[in-house]
């Protein structure tokens, strides 16, 4: 985990870039406001660059207005921190600026078998890397303000889907009672991520209902958003995050797939599972990646050509 070495690069370097990766989640948006603010009390020039724009219900988080999308003169920062992201493959644009950063950190909880990082503190084990931000404020012996407990309770509650993911422990309950001790509010964050949906957010739900299909008797439940279904309703990305659950609440289904189609040919295939069933194993040997229970890839060609290679290697988990 080497979470000392990372502490050491903090406390020696002043001026800092941090980022994530492509089509920020609460985690990534939540870990990078709340380590933003960490650095800034230990007196550092710091800047957080994403290369999307923030999904409209993490608006409310403290400081997420001043979150940047281009990176100028990447020669003036002593270190980048990669937050929630295995890989600068990830970052999307931007990412080769950032490679040449004199010193690369990562604090992830993610698998990852990459060694592009000069310091890491990655721990798979662990619910989010909103846990992991909490852990290393408390060793550092950093006071966690107001800003940075809404942040860090809305990264630990929406990467563990609500305190209900594999990876969520009696240490996440311990870290998410000191947040709402120092004045997180669970109601107030729950409605802003949770309860702010656009009507277009709904209209593409109903879209994807309409592709639901179940293989393996019963046991895999998969659903598909098209490019063109994002223009009929006038919805974002965005406003399919957590579609991939639905599938998985269904009684028989034990594996969701949900496809989006990010460019023409080109799907992002979301996983889930119940109990033991390994879907990062599945993703990555697609060179994609996550956790046991919840991981992702991209693939290329028709969704007929994609969905019949995701079944193939489906079998060999189930």
């Amino acid at each position: 985990m080497m979470m000392h070495e990372v502490i050491e690069s903090i406390y020696r370097h002043q001026v800092f870039l941090i980022t994530s990766h492509v089509r920020p989640d609460g985690d990534a948006l939540g870990s990078e406001l709340a380590l933003y603010d960490m650095l800034r009390f230990l007196g550092k020039d710091v800047t957080i660059y994403n290369q999307d724009q923030t999904p409209f219900n993490y608006h409310f988080l403290p400081g997420s207005e001043n979150i940047v999308h281009t990176i100028d003169h990447h020669e003036r920062y002593d270190a980048a921190i990669v937050v929630d992201c295995n890989g600068l493959g990830r970052i999307g644009n931007g990412r080769q600026e950032i490679a040449q950063i004199k010193r690369l950190i990562n604090i992830d909880h993610h698998v990852s078998h990459q060694k592009i990082f000069h310091f890491s503190y990655v721990d798979a084990s662990v619910s989010s890397t909103g846990e992991l931000i909490y852990r290393l404020a408390v060793t550092m012996g950093i006071k966690i303000t107001l800003p940075m407990a809404i942040n860090l309770f809305t990264a630990i509650m929406t990467d563990t889907g609500r305190f209900c993911h594999k990876g969520t422990s009696k240490d996440t309950f311990l870290a998410v009672g000191d947040l709402v001790a120092c004045g997180a509010d669970p109601q107030l964050i729950g409605e802003h991520v949770y309860e702010s949906n656009p009507q277009s957010k709904i209209y593409l739900l109903k879209r994807a209902l309409e592709t639901l299909r179940f293989d393996f008797e019963g046991k895999v439940g998969s659903m598909v958003i098209f490019q063109q279904d994002f223009a009929d309703l006038n919805a974002k990305y965005e406003h399919s995050e957590n579609f991939v659950d639905m599938t998985k609440e269904i009684r028989t289904v034990d594996l969701s797939v949900f496809y989006t189609e990010i460019e023409p040919n080109v799907f992002k295939a979301s996983f889930r599972s119940k109990r033991d069933i390994n879907v990062e194993r599945l993703a990555s040997s697609f060179g994609g990646g996550g956790h046991v229970n919840a991981a992702s890839c991209y693939l290329e060609g028709t969704f007929t050509a994609v969905h019949e290679r995701v079944l193939t290697a489906v079998h060999s988990v189930l």
